[in-house]
């Protein structure tokens, strides 16, 4: 007992340092602005969670976005979606920094907010069968061919997304990277707990709120491509 035990922490150990291996973000600096600053210091400690892999996140109906950016979209939907709760999992302080605020500027309640690696919290935090969707918006797409393994969207990891999905659950990701959107589509496909909801690219969700950066891209006449999965697992 004691040696199959002691395998099994050596394998737990061993699973967490591949993760830690690869990064899915780039270190980046980035000076928060006095307003993003005061929100942070003022508002995480309402609103964030602590990495914890001891302690799971209890939230449900759950929906998981990874790598938010500023979180415009992510106000907005919550706040079209009072009754749903949703997690935010970003690195970038100056972008939780201004969820935070406007969290405060529309009155939410409906959201928390993880800050740390995306692949780290869902691998030790996130309960299998436990999230409605996921929303991957406009995730980096490391386009230098030597650095396409840090593509979040690729495999395993999406084994990963399709198990911690509910019966039902889907998966949203939108890039303005056709390469990055080629591959996704393959990565997913090849998914065995998932399912593409249409025959190829989804069409434009009407509930997802058009960000900056998609302006910006369709203002340089860059398309954005659009996927949407869904658990095999029906619902019962």
């Amino acid at each position: 007992m004691e040696k199959m035990e002691k395998m099994e922490k050596m394998e737990k150990i061993e699973k967490t340092e591949k993760i830690k291996r690869i990064k899915s973000y780039a270190p980046r600096g980035g000076r928060m602005s006095p307003a993003q600053r005061r929100s942070y210091d003022a508002l995480f400690p309402r609103y964030g969670i602590a990495f914890d892999p001891q302690q799971p996140v209890s939230l449900d109906p759950l929906v998981i976005e990874i790598g938010f950016g500023m979180g415009a979209a992510t106000a907005e939907i919550a706040l079209s979606n009072p009754a749903v709760n949703y997690l935010g999992i970003e690195v970038y302080r100056c972008g939780i920094g201004r969820l935070l605020w406007e969290i405060e500027r529309m009155g939410l309640e409906n959201i928390r907010i993880i800050e740390h690696d995306g692949v780290e919290v869902l691998e030790t935090m996130i309960a299998d069968r436990s999230v409605e969707g996921f929303h991957l918006f406009f995730p980096d797409p490391w386009p230098k061919k030597r650095h396409r393994k840090r593509r979040l969207v690729s495999r395993p990891f999406t084994d990963t997304l399709a198990a911690k999905l509910k019966a039902g659950g889907y998966l949203y990701m939108v890039t303005d990277w056709e390469d990055y959107a080629q591959s996704a589509l393959r990565e997913l496909s090849a998914a065995p707990g998932l399912a593409n909801a249409y025959d190829d690219f989804a069409p434009p969700q009407a509930w997802r709120p058009c960000t900056a950066f998609e302006q910006k891209a369709r203002a340089q006449n860059r398309p954005v491509w659009e996927l949407f999965f869904q658990s095999k697992i029906l619902l019962s």
